[in-house]
C-alpha cells in the first residue's frame, strides 16, 4: 500500500503514520532500527529496493530524504509505503524542494523510531565529515559509498580525513570476501612471513586502495599497487602474497569467479562475486558498534597504499 501526501509537512506525515497504526495495527512492531537514506530526486527506487531486501534480515523503518535544494518554491511531498510495497519494513519517502531541503534534521527527527538505533546512508556522492552533517549527527552508524562518487579516490581521502568512530564505506564492505579468502590461505601451512604484496585493480577503485592498505598494515610488508595492467573491469583484479616458500595468488578470472593458487596445493576455483547494495547494506546493519579495523586502515595504512600506486 502506498499513501501519497503531496504538499505536506513532517507533522502531517507523522500523524498519518499514527493513523495507519491505529487502523492496521502496530506497524512499527518488531522494527529494530531506523535507516535514513540521503538521496537525490529521481534516484530513490534503487536504494529503496536494496533497503527493502535488507529489511527481511533487519526489520526497520526506512526514511528516504530526497532533495532538490535549487527549486524556487519550498515544498514537501511524501509517500508512506507499507505491506507488500515495503518488504519487511515501512518506507517513508520525503521529497524536499527549495528551502524545505535545508532543514533535513527537522524533517526526520519526528519520524524516528523511539529508543531504536539510527543508521544514515549516503548512496551517492560522499559528503565531507559525515558525522558533522545534519543526518550524521542523528546516527550511531554512518554509511557512505565512495565508489559512487565522481572521483572515488578523492572521496576516500575525504572519508579518511573526516573519519569518526561509527563511519564505514561500502568500498570496505565489498572487501569482506577477499579478506576472508586471503586470511584463510595464510592460516594454512607453510606459515612463513609474507615478504611483499602486490595488489592489482582498476585505477579508480577505492576497494583496491583499502585492500592494499589493510594488507600492508596487518602483514607489515611493502605493498605495490598496480593500476596499469590493461584490465578494464572494475574493482580488484588480483592479489599476490610473496613468501620465500612460494606465492599465494588470488585472481578474479571472470565476473564472479576467482582462482586461488598456493604452493603444494591444487589451484582452486572460488565464487567471488562483486557484492551488490543489498548484500553490503545487510552486512553493515549486522553491527551497530564502530568498525575499529576500518578506522585503523584509514588512519595507519591508507596513505602508504595511495603512495604505492
Amino acid at each position: 500500500m502506498i499513501i501519497d501526501l503531496p504538499d505536506t509537512t513532517a507533522s502531517q506525515v507523522s500523524k498519518t503514520l499514527v493513523r495507519i497504526r491505529d487502523e492496521a495495527g502496530a506497524v512499527a512492531l518488531g522494527r529494530v532500527l531506523t535507516l535514513i537514506i540521503a538521496s537525490q530526486l529521481g534516484e530513490e527506487e534503487e536504494v529503496i529496493a536494496a533497503a527493502n531486501e535488507a529489511s527481511r534480515e533487519h526489520p526497520m523503518r526506512i526514511i528516504v530524504v530526497s532533495t532538490d535544494a535549487e527549486a524556487a518554491t519550498a515544498r514537501l511531498d511524501a509517500e508512506i509505503r507499507v505491506g507488500g510495497d515495503a518488504g519487511a519494513s515501512e518506507v517513508i519517502v520525503l521529497r524536499a524542494h527549495g528551502g524545505t531541503a535545508l532543514d533535513l534534521r527537522g524533517l526526520v527527527t519526528g519520524l524516528l523510531l523511539p529508543d531504536a538505533p539510527v543508521v544514515s546512508w549516503w548512496p551517492g556522492e560522499c559528503p565531507s565529515a559525515v558525522r558533522d552533517t545534519p543526518l550524521g549527527r542523528l546516527a550511531q552508524r554512518r554509511i557512505t559509498d565512495s565508489g559512487n562518487s565522481t572521483d572515488p579516490l578523492a572521496a576516500l581521502r575525504r572519508i579518511a580525513e573526516g573519519y569518526r568512530p561509527g563511519d564505514t564505506d561500502f568500498a570496505w564492505t565489498r572487501l569482506t570476501l577477499w579478506r576472508a579468502q586471503l586470511a584463510a590461505a595464510l592460516d594454512q601451512p607453510p606459515y612463513g612471513p609474507v615478504t611483499s604484496v602486490e595488489v592489482s585493480g582498476a585505477a579508480d577503485s577505492p576497494s583496491t586502495a583499502l585492500l592494499a592498505a589493510w594488507l600492508g598494515l596487518r602483514l607489515q610488508a611493502p605493498v605495490d599497487v598496480d593500476v596499469a595492467d590493461g584490465n578494464p573491469s572494475a574493482g580488484i583484479h588480483r592479489v599476490v602474497l610473496h613468501r620465500d616458500s612460494g606465492d599465494i595468488v588470488l585472481e578474479r578470472t571472470a565476473p564472479g569467479v576467482a582462482t586461488l593458487s598456493q604452493p603444494g596445493q591444487p589451484t582452486h576455483e572460488l565464487s567471488l562475486a562483486r557484492r551488490g547494495l543489498r548484500e553490503c547494506l545487510a552486512e553493515e546493519l549486522r553491527r551497530l558498534d564502530p568498525d575499529d579495523e576500518f578506522g585503523a586502515v584509514l588512519a595507519d595504512g591508507l596513505d602508504a597504499a595511495l603512495l604505492a600506486r
